[in-house]
């Protein structure tokens, strides 16, 4: 394990317990207490949590995220996604993140890449995004500009929906935009269960010179209410859990299949 994904797992347990020791770091990730120790301060120093006398706190928040953030089954699948997806993203990108669970996992293990964090005069990445929990994960990063789209907040996501949304995307150019689903099919592309959602995602995508479809393999096969049939979505992110079945019909649709490898 190196030392991105060992300040991302820090950050996965302090999100599920709110706190953590280095006796535990020791244990859990197989490393020495020195180690532990400057990860938690490196952590601290970046202020992504709270030092303690032996350990560490969840740095103190506003607002509470909706409770399909704290309670995922597939947390293990996301974080392969995240870090896939953060792969492709070079620094001085600019970005498009729309919420969920998978776009925040992606907005954590951004906010831990060492090559990001280098001071510089220049932006080391724009993002884009319509969810107020990651702007706001995100905004206390020095080195990253953050632009949030105008819209009316859906209390399900905390994302942002609406005409204004609409109004701030056309005005932006992105490399590379990242898009969370509730279900996606071979053939009839994604879905979410809101419509305000979709259209949003799919105005995101076609502001993008790529878009990427992230989404664990729970979510294949299923679908949901509101289509995003404006873009034509050619590229997906998934775990290893995706069948060799639903892998040939992808492609027999003419998309793009990365499977994220196991971390």
């Amino acid at each position: 394990m190196n030392r991105n994904e060992r300040l991302t797992a820090i950050l996965d347990i302090l999100a599920a317990a709110g706190q953590v020791e280095v006796e535990e770091i020791v244990e859990k990730l197989a490393v020495s207490p020195a180690t532990a120790r400057r990860d938690l301060d490196s952590l601290a120093n970046e202020r992504l949590l709270t030092r303690t006398r032996g350990g560490a706190r969840s740095g103190s928040v506003s607002y509470d995220l909706p409770g399909r953030y704290n309670r995922d089954d597939f947390a293990d699948e996301k974080q392969q996604i995240a870090h896939a997806a953060s792969a492709l993203i070079p620094k001085g990108a600019v970005i498009g993140l729309c919420g969920g669970t998978t776009s925040t996992a992606l907005a954590q293990v951004l906010s831990t890449r060492e090559d990001l964090m280098v001071q510089s005069n220049r932006p080391t990445l724009t993002v884009v995004t319509n969810a107020i929990n990651i702007a706001a994960q995100l905004a206390i990063r020095p080195n990253f500009k953050i632009m949030v789209t105008g819209g009316i907040v859906n209390p399900r996501s905390y994302e942002l929906v609406g005409p204004y949304a609409d109004t701030i995307l056309d005005r932006v150019a992105l490399d590379i935009a990242f898009i969370g689903v509730n279900g996606i099919e071979p053939g009839s592309g994604p879905t979410t269960n809101d419509e305000g959602e979709a259209s949003i995602n799919s105005k995101m995508a076609m502001r993008s010179s790529e878009s990427y479809i992230l989404a664990d393999a729970s979510k294949i096969g299923k679908r949901a209410f509101a289509t995003m049939q404006e873009h034509d979505f050619r590229h997906l992110i998934t775990d290893s859990r995706i069948t060799a079945e639903q892998m040939a019909a992808f492609q027999e649709a003419g998309t793009n299949v990365i499977v994220a490898p196991a971390l």
